[in-house]
């Protein structure tokens, strides 16, 4: 990503900046940017914890595989119901902090949903548990993710501070708490990793309460947004009818949300073939540091995508994902396992970068929003909607190994078409020259909003 324009020169929204001043260490300095990272670091702790250890919890309560992958279907299909809301209502609401308060008091009765209304749910009904777990959850996670990130980058701005930058606190939240939710699991009970998860919403909710915009700042991003080019029909049909959009959702459907399906509940799979030590705690010193890797990988994977070309960077995304996948299936031993959930830490990063910069290289950029929030955020969650329960399904019936066989057959045969339709976008030679992130860091961000 670019430098941002600085307070003196205020440039447009898309405008490549001419100054640097909004480098790391430059942020690092700015008591505003540990605020509005430490956000990030508490949001996505709690989205850590649900992920990594919801499968192995909701096994334990007795819940079964196909009814976990319910739960996920389940939250996939009311994020999808509830991003076009949330993102109209944040617009409307610019930088204040109503809908982002409402995800934080969501996230606060985590522990008191799973303590005291999980378990007689459960025993009235396992699937009006999954049910009403996945639409609670989405509340949290796969829907209120929209709404963090639509304030925090339109903060960024309004701040003069690098939104990337703030983003990597997400990151390393994830390694962090892996770590500490996984002692509490072993250590307390598994029940405390719930509880974990509101202590910091609570957290989240102070630092949220004391996040400030300079009213200077504020005018500043208000005046940028107002000024933003309005997208007219004809732009938005012809990129729905461009082939290579058609390819690159086709492509999210089925790389993108199976890399989700499949980590759903790999803890299960992975405790199962554990043959030394606790499963529990060694899977979330792994996740520890695939998350932390994952974080190094980000800082070059802008040079490295640029130097290759975004479309090869997401062919290579689903060929790694086909390995990692297909290893799972064939080889079981605890390090194999170990090496194949560590591949994560290339995949992530990979898929992120190349989305971006195939989105802003190969369609409109005037569309871009557009053109992320259709052809990644709608068709990752659709596809997680239509995969998760099967696949939970297949796992009870055919067994994880032979699941994961199907699985890597079907990423292989969705690359295949999706590279035939997509068109190439031009590599870039210099790392970091073309990133910049204007329009693709502010337009693609604001498409989750």
């Amino acid at each position: 990503m670019s430098a941002a324009p600085t307070p003196a020169t205020s440039p447009s929204p898309g405008a490549t900046p001419a100054s640097s001043d909004r480098g790391l260490r430059g942020s690092l300095r700015r008591g505003v940017f540990w605020n509005y990272g430490g956000l990030y670091f508490f949001y996505f702790a709690i989205w850590q914890i649900f992920f990594s250890f919801h499968g192995l919890w909701f096994d334990q309560r007795g819940l079964g595989e196909g009814n976990i992958g319910l739960i996920n279907t389940v939250m996939a299909i009311t994020a999808l119901c509830l991003q076009p809301l949330y993102g109209y209502l944040q617009d409307r609401l610019g930088l204040r902090k109503h809908l982002f308060a409402f995800v934080v008091l969501c996230g606060a009765m985590v522990g008191p949903f799973f303590a005291f209304v999980f378990t007689p749910l459960l025993a009235w009904s396992p699937v009006g548990a999954a049910v009403v777990s996945g639409m609670f959850m989405a509340l949290v996670l796969l829907a209120g993710v929209s709404v963090v990130e639509a304030f925090n980058e339109r903060a960024s701005r309004a701040n003069d501070f690098e939104y990337g930058h703030a983003r990597l606190f997400g990151s390393l939240a994830g390694g962090t708490i892996t770590l500490v939710a996984g002692w509490l699991w072993a250590n307390v009970n598994p029940d405390s990793i719930w509880w974990a998860a509101s202590f910091c919403a609570l957290v989240l909710g102070a630092l949220l309460f004391v996040a400030r915009v300079p009213r200077q700042a504020e005018q500043s991003a208000a005046e940028g947004e107002h000024s933003s080019v309005k997208v007219s029909r004809a732009a938005v049909l012809g990129l729905v009818k461009d082939r290579s959009f058609l390819g690159f959702v086709v492509l999210m459907f089925g790389t993108a949300a199976l890399y989700d399906v499949f980590d759903q509940q790999f803890s299960i799979y992975f405790a199962a073939h554990v043959d030394h030590g606790d499963p529990v705690s060694l899977f979330s010193y792994v996740v520890t540091i695939q998350i932390f890797a994952e974080a190094a990988v980000m800082l070059v994977a802008p040079w490295f995508v640029n130097r290759i070309g975004a479309k090869r960077g997401l062919q290579l995304f689903a060929a790694i994902l086909v390995v990692r996948v297909l290893g799972s299936a064939l080889v079981t031993t605890t390090e194999a396992l170990i090496a194949w959930r560590l591949l994560a830490a290339i995949e992530m990063p990979l898929m992120l970068v190349s989305v971006m910069k195939y989105i802003t290289r190969t369609f409109d950029v005037r569309i871009s929003a557009t053109a992320y929030m259709l052809g990644f955020g709608v068709a990752k969650s659709l596809g997680v909607a239509v995969f998760s329960l099967p696949i939970g399904v297949a796992y009870e019936s055919i067994g994880f190994s032979n699941a994961y066989l199907v699985m890597s057959v079907a990423i292989v045969a969705v690359t295949v078409v999706a590279s035939l339709l997509m068109r190439n976008d031009r590599p870039r030679g210099r790392g970091g020259a073309d990133d910049a992130g204007a329009p693709a860091g502010e337009e693609l961000a604001t498409a989750r909003t």
